[in-house]
């Protein structure tokens, strides 16, 4: 019952975070880098901020399922009547932190004070990202607002520069590698335009069941029961905050695992939570 119980206050908060809805945005979607297909050289490179994604769509944040996200008046203020795209981000190894302050509906100015809006793109289909990083580092240049960044990329030569680059960021706490391709306009789902690199794979599954905790998680969840977009089922038991045991991921929502390839039976190998795609 107490079970029951939580899971009912969790729905009802998620419900008011999704009850305002708007046409999903179009936005690019990264797929996973393949070192023996990539010619390293045509991409711009930046940290993957572990953050929420956030459009900017001129008069408002959107996540990219279309859910608006309220941010205070004084933190959108300098933000232009134009298009972006960027990642709601506060500190290293710091999302589950984040997440709370993002879905908060009235949004509470103290907790905004150390979110920053890095922004990665200012959309445009009619030029290559060369030149749109160019664009928006310029205007964040002339908006002058501290937690207004615009996303620094770089240039490597080799896989070898790339990796050196990538361990460093892991080294610091950093979740990975974002990589651009140059020449390409901007166009909304997934391609070779943009490319993540990590070092761990991970994918996203659908909650199919709750099995119970034994021991210290009595009462709590135990392990999420999912299901692949390629239909396998298999158990994520690990990678959850006590908080997360307690609110687990209701039912029919996504989640994101990471996993270190796959048994000889085709499940992912080592699964572990790392958060839930349907909460903002």
């Amino acid at each position: 019952m107490i079970f029951l119980f939580r899971r009912l206050v969790t729905l009802l908060c998620f419900s008011l975070f999704t009850a305002i809805a708007v046409a999903t945005p179009k936005v690019q979607l990264a797929k996973v880098y393949g070192a023996d297909s990539v010619v390293v050289s045509d991409y711009l490179v930046s940290e993957k901020y572990d953050g929420v994604r956030a459009i900017w769509t001129g008069t408002q944040f959107l996540t990219r399922a279309g859910n608006t996200i309220n941010a205070p008046a004084w933190f959108t203020a300098p933000l232009p009547k134009a298009w972006l795209d960027g990642e709601l981000w506060s500190k290293r190894q710091d999302f589950a932190n984040l997440s709370g302050i993002i879905r908060t509906q009235l949004p509470v100015d103290n907790d905004w004070q150390n979110v920053s809006y890095m922004v990665f793109d200012m959309p445009d289909s009619s030029i290559p990202f060369s030149e749109r990083y160019k664009n928006y580092l310029g205007l964040v240049a002339q908006l002058n607002a501290k937690h207004i960044v615009a996303v620094e990329q770089k240039r490597f030569e080799s896989n070898h520069q790339l990796s050196l680059y990538m361990d460093d960021l892991i080294a610091n706490g950093a979740e990975g590698v974002m990589l651009h391709l140059a020449s390409a306009v901007h166009r909304s789902g997934r391609s070779d335009a943009l490319l993540k690199l990590k070092p761990y794979l991970d994918a996203e599954a659908i909650v199919i069941a709750h099995l119970p905790g034994k021991g210290k998680y009595k009462n709590m969840l135990g392990a999420l029961k999912v299901r692949s977009a390629e239909g396998v089922e298999f158990k994520i038991g690990s990678g959850f905050s006590d908080h997360q045991r307690q609110f687990p991921p209701a039912i029919g929502s996504t989640v994101t695992y990471k996993y270190h390839g796959f048994t000889k039976h085709g499940l992912p190998r080592f699964a572990s939570f790392l958060r839930e795609r349907n909460a903002l």
